[in-house]
């Protein structure tokens, strides 16, 4: 979501101030300093202390603050840390070496849960040390009402609600996609009536339409949902085959592993799909792999109860391809959904997740789901939506904030 932003607002001028005499801004009228602050190699990575670390760090920090002077930059954006110790400390680094040069200060929230994480898992220090480094920031921007309570712990000048947007991935979805997403919906409900398909639905819904494919994306671990999703396709299936039901479901597994105890389980687990219970394990998928799986699914089950969840991107991928989405009642999940679009179940509930698969068999095309996408969660909407928020702290009043003590975590506000 950051290279979207950058991306969009005309790219790191840094890079550009050593081609040109004049960066040029992005129509949004926004001008962006990148410092690539990676210190983590991968997922596994994150979050877990190294000394390396420490160096990586304070280079990037030095690089933040010679962009202060060098090139006039006043303004400092930073996405703070999930609820980590040691990404935490990361970010006391961060605001004690570099706030004092930057007059304005902008948070842009992106996992959730940190507010409550303090309150649960670490002593009073550390809270008292993170109020005193990142209170009182000119802005802090959050993609829901629901972690809006994180950023409010910590007393903002000010807060905007800006939802996570992203360019259409599937635009030919008319002319490429629908047409078998509506062919295999219609062979389906033929075979369920006992009829047969007719063949001119069979040749456009290609192989096996009484076979509903299920898809998992995303990286393969426990919090994710996807042993949730495999029981609850177990489920199903043994359902289907009690009741003598034509249609069975396949569950397609597209992401990497990070943890070698999971895989393992996972491949232990891969023994029990046989019969009419199928999986494919189809590994990390990017580019037209990536794409040939959204396109070939029937549903898209994503049960996740990861603690740091807020708003994942493979939800508004899924909307793109018109997919029926099950996923979990978790963070600011719920949000992204009008009433009655997208199935939602408990976290960790196998059995919700199977009930919620039998009903969706008969059902169409997410086809709703993906104007939610192309009306709400846009690229476009999503800049607009950030750069007046940038602006915003321009034109607002401040008043002073006084200090209060830490308090305990209270229901976030249900509109903004």
């Amino acid at each position: 979501m950051v290279k979207l932003m950058l991306d969009g607002f005309g790219g790191d001028q840094w890079i550009k101030a050593n081609r040109v005499a004049t960066p040029s801004p992005s129509i949004h009228g926004i001008e962006c300093y990148h410092v690539n602050a990676r210190v983590s190699k991968d997922l596994e990575d994150i979050g877990y202390f190294q000394f390396i670390k420490i160096f990586l760090l304070l280079g990037h920090c030095l690089q933040a603050i010679w962009c202060r002077f060098r090139f006039g930059v006043k303004a400092m954006y930073y996405v703070p840390a999930p609820g980590k110790k040691s990404a935490l400390y990361r970010d006391w680094i961060v605001m004690f070496l570099c706030r004092p040069f930057f007059p304005t200060m902008i948070l842009h929230w992106h996992a959730a849960g940190l507010g409550k994480w303090l309150e649960t898992h670490v002593q009073m220090p550390h809270r008292t040390m993170t109020y005193k480094r990142l209170r009182d920031v000119d802005l802090s921007i959050t993609l829901s009402a629901y972690n809006r309570a994180d950023a409010d712990k910590l007393m903002p000048k000010r807060v905007c609600v800006v939802n996570n947007g992203i360019p259409d991935p599937c635009p030919n979805f008319e002319k490429d996609v629908l047409p078998r997403r509506v062919a295999r919906w219609k062979a389906r409900q033929a075979i369920l009536s006992g009829a047969k398909p007719a063949s001119r639905e069979c040749d456009t819904a290609g192989s096996h339409p009484e076979v509903f494919k299920v898809l998992y994306l995303a990286h393969c671990t426990r919090d994710k949902g996807l042993f949730d999703t495999m029981a609850g396709v177990l489920l199903a299936n043994t359902r289907l085959e009690a009741t003598g039901s034509p249609l069975r479901i396949e569950l397609l597994v597209a992401g990497g592993f990070f943890n070698r105890e999971e895989e393992l389980e996972f491949e232990k687990a891969c023994k029990a799909f046989q019969g009419r219970s199928s999986l494919r394990y189809l590994g990390f998928v990017s580019g037209a792999q990536k794409q040939a799986a959204l396109c070939e699914a029937d549903l898209f089950c994503f049960p996740t109860f990861f603690h740091n969840e807020n708003q994942p991107v493979n939800l508004n991928e899924a909307m793109a391809y018109g997919l029926p989405i099950l996923t979990s009642r978790w963070r600011s999940i719920p949000e992204l959904f009008p009433p009655g679009q997208g199935m939602l179940v408990d976290i960790q509930s196998p059995e919700q997740i199977a009930d919620a698969l039998m009903e969706a068999l008969p059902l169409s095309t997410g086809g709703s789901l993906r104007e939610l996408l192309i009306n709400k969660f846009n690229l476009d909407q999503y800049l607009s939506s950030l750069a007046a928020a940038f602006k915003s702290v321009e034109s607002h009043s401040r008043t002073e904030v006084r200090p209060q003590p830490w308090t305990p975590m209270t229901k976030p506000p249900t509109s903004t």
